[in-house]
């Protein structure tokens, strides 16, 4: 048989890559090419991060080693009992698609992830390689991100941090019950081990740098994880309080949202259809609150509805607001900062202008006209010189008055 062209090739492990999200590549070290020496950037003119509607990075060369695997994890498309095409690149192949990908300006670096051949330290011992040629022998300075392997060797693992900017380790699922009822060759304590030993490397490393200029860099951009949303039965509010599990236990840059996708030939454990990607877009939503709003993760839990699952009709934080009624109007002349975060409506950016405007002269309404897209969620919860809500507050329909207008679908649109 043949062996398929790059091309080919390229069309089967980049479409096998599209489950993963955790690719953005915020964060790292600035790093460019300007002075005639070496390839790539981190920055600069001509390079820009592109998303898609679902909140997928797609910037980057984003592609499988390979989608051969050993694991048979029932949600994963490229399981071992899986009717699906096979390919596999050599690590100098993707180095060879990384370098003539960047030098069209087509992407700013490479995500690189792989399926299990061998054995989990052989397939890290080839993704690493790849990192290894890109740098050492190419000098490429853009930006990589190694998917990591917590079964491989812990050396090898280490390894991946010294030559990509940005490593994760995937822990799939958010239930110790779930991982082991639809990745029974995964195990949860091996993944947050593997978690933990990188942020210890990347803390370490830090502090090595704080304190000797040459010291070499590890994961610059820190380290990421996935959670795969509504494969398993857990609730939004598990999947908030596992996040914040990972925040503060391994010091991550980002957890990230994957909405279950149903595949050909679906085992039975799996639901038939996929959760509504607006789901995927509330959990995001919850997770900015916990990192620039000040809420706690009881505070969107307790913004949940009774069966844990958040609102799908509003944003978590009017969903907060409207069961926490009397923290509000807050008067935005007088409330601290903390406060009005917790304002529907409010971003971080216009809380911060408030505040520097307001030591000059006093805030009114048309001053939040200028600073937010609508005032129209924001009435009911604030006072300002000229304006004062009253009852508004407290209308027993002021749910239905803020939440999004339905739209009747157009059959043949």
């Amino acid at each position: 048989m043949s062996q398929p062209s790059i091309k080919d090739r390229l069309e089967i492990l980049a479409d096998a890559a599209k489950y993963d999200a955790s690719c953005a590549s915020s964060g790292t070290a600035k790093r460019n090419s300007r002075d005639g020496k070496g390839i790539g950037s981190t920055e600069g003119m001509g390079i820009c991060h592109a998303y898609a509607p679902d909140g997928r990075c797609i910037s980057l060369l984003k592609l499988l080693l390979t989608n051969h695997c050993i694991f048979d994890c029932h949600y994963c498309i490229n399981r071992k009992s899986s009717n699906v095409r096979r390919a596999r690149f050599t690590p100098q192949e993707v180095v060879d698609l990384t370098l003539s990908f960047y030098r069209r300006n087509y992407i700013e670096g490479l995500f690189l992830s792989s399926g299990i051949v061998k054995s989990s330290s052989h397939t890290m011992e080839q993704m690493i390689e790849v990192a290894r040629i890109l740098r050492e022998e190419n000098d490429f300075r853009g930006y990589i991100h190694l998917k990591t392997i917590p079964e491989a060797d812990p050396e090898l693992v280490a390894q991946a941090g010294l030559w990509a900017d940005r490593v994760s380790i995937n822990v799939e699922l958010p239930t110790t019950i779930g991982l082991a009822r639809l990745a029974p060759d995964k195990n949860g304590a091996t993944i947050e081990g593997a978690m933990g030993k990188l942020s210890g490397a990347i803390v370490e490393a830090h502090d090595a740098r704080r304190r000797f200029r040459k010291a070499p860099q590890f994961a610059p951009a820190g380290q990421s994880t996935q959670m795969i949303v509504g494969a398993d039965g857990a609730s939004d509010s598990e999947i908030v309080g596992k996040a914040s599990t990972l925040y503060d236990r391994f010091s991550l840059k980002r957890v990230y949202y994957s909405a279950f996708s149903p595949i050909p030939e679906a085992s039975a454990v799996l639901p038939l259809k996929r959760p509504p990607l607006m789901r995927e877009h509330r959990l995001y939503q919850s997770d900015w609150l916990m990192r620039f709003y000040g809420f706690a993760p009881r505070d969107v839990q307790q913004a949940a509805d009774a069966d844990g699952m958040l609102p799908l009709d509003i944003d978590p934080k009017l969903a907060w607001a409207l069961k926490f009624r009397e923290s509000f109007p807050v008067d935005l002349n007088r409330a601290p900062r903390e406060a009005m975060l917790r304002v529907p409506g409010l971003g971080v950016k216009a809380v911060d202008a408030i505040i520097v405007a307001r030591r000059h002269r006093t805030i009114r309404m048309e001053d939040l006209a200028r600073l937010t897209v609508s005032v129209r969620k924001l009435r009911p919860f604030v006072v300002t010189v000229d304006w004062r809500p009253t009852l508004l507050t407290d209308r027993a329909d002021l749910r239905a008055r803020l939440a999004p207008p339905a739209h009747q679908m157009e059959l043949f649109a």
